[in-house]
């Protein structure tokens, strides 16, 4: 079931407004997992100002419930914005002519732009992702150029110790990752280096 919920003036009291009506619905057998609640504003158009999505987050948060969005702005963003911050739902007015007489003709899309509305919602849903952070099967293969290795910025001799002078952090990865530096410096080379040579392990000492 989607329950739509509008914004009131009294703000501290429609959480409350919104518990009330949860309750009625769960007290008659609905179950929670079953109700999506809209988030909403009544004005034709509604103003940007008054879109006020982080109440529509907040309202699924505190109730633990699918939420969404019901929509009375002119144009596409605030859905769209909507369904990245986690709306399940949109609801928005569409009409075939906006010169129609009807005082949501402003706030609804003809049929080019609600088309364009849903492939931009179908593209977020996409980009959306997972909660895991890990490299995209289509970056996969640019992480030896994109990450860097520890390189030599100067000729090196048997003997002269690494430092953050004689050492350079460049493209591609193909040595030693820049995260164990620590492990070159104040050690001595056991052998000459040319400049802009990559470093391995096995040439400090032990």
């Amino acid at each position: 079931m989607i329950v739509g919920v509008t914004q009131r003036i009294d703000k501290i009291e429609s959480y409350n407004e919104v518990r009330d009506a949860l309750n009625v619905l769960i007290d008659g057998g609905l179950k929670k997992s079953k109700i999506t609640l809209l988030h909403c504003n009544t004005e034709y158009p509604t103003p940007m100002t008054d879109v006020n999505l982080n109440a529509m987050q907040k309202m699924g948060n505190i109730f633990e419930v699918n939420y969404g969005y019901s929509d009375h702005t002119v144009g596409i963003e605030i859905p769209i914005a909507a369904v990245a911050m986690g709306a399940t739902v949109i609801e928005k007015h569409f009409t075939i002519d906006k010169t129609l007489p009807g005082p949501d003709q402003t706030a609804s899309l003809d049929p080019y732009e609600f088309k364009k509305m849903v492939h931009a919602i179908r593209n977020i849903e996409k980009a959306l992702g997972s909660d895991q952070k890990q490299p995209s099967d289509s970056e996969l293969n640019n992480i030896n150029i994109v990450r860097r290795s520890i390189y030599t910025s100067n000729n090196i001799k048997k003997g002269d110790t690494f430092n953050l002078n004689n050492l350079v952090m460049l493209r591609p990865a193909n040595g030693v990752s820049p995260m164990e530096i620590d492990l070159f410096i104040n050690k001595k080379s056991i052998r000459d280096i040319k400049k802009m040579s990559i470093i391995s392990k096995t040439d400090i000492e032990k």
